[in-house]
């Protein structure tokens, strides 16, 4: 993220959103983990495979649980409150890019 799209954000927090207001930044809604598994895959050349549900903890450790929960997230309310449209890639785009990965 540009430090400038980011500055934004923040300002217009501090500005407009009540105390104690959760807001969700970014564009994308829904991302798969599974998308976002296989977009680091690509990028570091690493196989990406399915994992059983009796294995993730094995796999995974702590992060099983939250890996495999239905955790929608909305930035519906967040442009709502402070009347701004996220402008920056999405997630996928972003890990896309290479930048994350010193392409």
């Amino acid at each position: 993220m540009k430090a400038e799209h980011g500055d934004t954000l923040f300002r217009l927090a501090v500005e407009k959103a009540p105390a104690g207001s959760v807001l969700h930044g970014v564009a994308d809604e829904g991302v798969i983990i599974r998308t976002i598994a296989e977009a680091v895959g690509r990028h570091l050349n690493v196989p990406v495979t399915a994992v059983a549900a009796e294995d993730a903890v094995a796999h995974f450790g702590f992060l099983a649980g939250l890996l495999g929960r239905d955790i929608p997230a909305s930035n519906t309310l967040t442009r709502a409150l402070l009347g701004r449209r996220p402008a920056q890639p999405g997630l996928i785009d972003d890990l896309d890019s290479g930048h994350c990965f010193g392409s």
